[in-house]
């Protein structure tokens, strides 16, 4: 029995056996022929992809045989145009040397036919067309100048009558009292006192020269100064109305009136300031400008004057596009001079400029202040502004008090003087009296003495002419050649 499952067994093996051999060389046969197929596959693309580019390396091979065809052409091609144009040079060079050979023949015919070289025919040339053409634009720059002028004329009579109205100013300005009433002629015994101690302590006090003579019921303060005859004045009629006058009484109702004048002087300057619309001076300035209500020049108060300057030239700076406020800040600092030219000597224009300077103004509020005169040129808009300003304000009708005869006078004077000098041709006082120009004859005179003409002239102006401010001096020589085309 148990052989015979050893047999059984056996034989099973041996089937099983059997069947894994026939399997593993059936599975061997279907790998091998999957890898046959997979390398005749293989074979057969790479055959493709090889005939692939060989097709396109023939092609590229036939485009490079074309091109070279194409370039040996086109070499040939340029190779003629080349003999050709070496040809047309040869050509050109000839023709040109035989056109130069004409030209010489003609230039020499010519030369020889005008009488002159042709450099000298190219120099007249050239003269007549430059004299034409300096001709037609002197014609052309006359004619637009003359446009020019009529227009800036029309402008500026606008722009300032349209200033001049828009400032209603009064005519006649107030004055600096220099006369004291009194109640009665026997209150000037008591002024001068015991052995004329009190009016010593007076003048000594105030600096200001008390005059009593016979005017009834009035004495006059005289002072160079406009600030000490005001603290004078204010000083002699408390005494008055107080009615104790000696040396004491005098230093207390000077102090007080010293006071009540500074304080009014900076309330001055500070009403002045707002009313010409100008902020953040300083305020030594400010004192500056109320120091200017005690000046007068020809019965016109300079404050008031300082202040219309500042409205006209803020105006005429509106009309024309310019700084407004610089405008009206110089036009209210213009004659900050004035307020100390008692201590400090020289042209106010140049002594304000240098105030306002010190005072941290800016630079173009200070070359205004010292060009509205004329001590130094103008160079902006502004200082011209001011000038003009300062012009109008000044000699508009009842704006000063001088009349008329003395004022002709005056002028006439000016001329006289300058028309004594030998060579002086002419002389015209200008802007009011502040200008004389002087016409000299050039062959008399030459430009070194036409300076010392007018260091003389001043000088004589000076000492023989009173007038306010001061005068410029302008020497004129000039030579005119005059032909008539007939």
């Amino acid at each position: 029995m148990a052989e015979t499952r050893v047999e059984k067994a056996h034989e099973s093996a041996t089937r099983i056996l059997a069947n894994a051999q026939r399997e593993a060389e059936t599975k061997k046969k279907e790998a091998i022929l999957e890898v046959k197929d997979e390398i005749y596959n293989m074979r057969t693309q790479s055959e493709q992809d090889i005939r692939k580019r060989q097709s396109e390396i023939d092609r590229r091979e036939n485009k490079i045989l074309e091109r070279e065809e194409n370039l040996d052409s086109r070499v040939q091609n340029l190779e003629r145009k080349e003999q050709s144009v070496t040809s047309r040079d040869a050509d050109i060079t000839k023709r040109k040397q035989e056109l130069e050979e004409v030209y010489v023949e003609q230039k020499t015919l010519l030369e020889k036919i005008a009488g002159m070289s042709n450099e000298e025919a190219k120099q007249q040339l050239l003269k007549k067309a430059e004299e034409e053409t300096r001709s037609k634009a002197a014609q052309i720059i006359q004619s637009i100048e003359a446009e020019a002028k009529e227009e800036g004329e029309r402008r500026a009579r606008n722009i300032v009558s349209l200033a001049i109205q828009r400032v209603a100013s009064d005519h006649t300005a107030e004055t600096t009292i220099s006369t004291v009433p009194l109640p009665s002629d026997e209150l000037k015994g008591r002024v001068i006192g015991r052995e004329g101690r009190n009016i010593r302590a007076f003048e000594t006090m105030t600096g200001v020269n008390l005059i009593i003579d016979d005017t009834p019921e009035a004495v006059t303060l005289s002072s160079f100064d406009p600030v000490r005859r005001e603290i004078a004045r204010l000083t002699l009629e408390k005494l008055i109305a107080d009615g104790r006058i000696h040396p004491a009484r005098i230093e207390e109702m000077y102090n007080k009136s010293s006071a009540e004048v500074d304080q009014k002087i900076r309330e001055e300057g500070e009403g002045a300031a707002l009313e010409a619309d100008v902020h953040g001076l300083h305020p030594e300035l400010v004192r500056a400008i109320g120091r200017l209500r005690y000046r007068t020049s020809y019965g016109q108060n300079v404050l008031r004057h300082s202040i219309e300057v500042s409205h006209l030239a803020g105006i005429m700076a509106s009309e024309l596009g310019a700084d407004i406020t610089l405008a009206q800040r110089a036009g209210l600092l213009h004659d900050i001079g004035k307020a100390i030219t008692h201590e400090v000597e020289g042209p106010h224009g140049t002594i304000g400029a240098e105030m306002a300077r010190r005072f941290k103004e800016s630079s173009e509020v200070c070359h205004a202040i010292a060009a509205h005169h004329g001590e130094v040129e103008p160079e902006t808009v502004e200082a011209v502004l001011v000038a003009a300003a300062d012009a109008v304000s000044a000699s508009r009708p009842g704006a000063r008090r001088e009349t008329l005869e003395s004022y002709v006078k005056r002028l006439e004077k000016l001329e006289s003087i300058a028309e004594g000098f030998d060579g002086v041709e002419k002389s015209f006082a200008m802007q009011a009296g502040r200008e004389i120009r002087v016409m000299v004859k050039p062959e008399s005179i030459n430009d070194a003495q036409s300076q010392e003409l007018a260091r003389t002239v001043a000088k004589q102006i000076e000492d023989e002419l009173e007038y306010p401010g001061q005068i410029k001096v302008t020497v004129i020589r000039e030579t005119r050649s005059v032909e008539y085309a007939k």
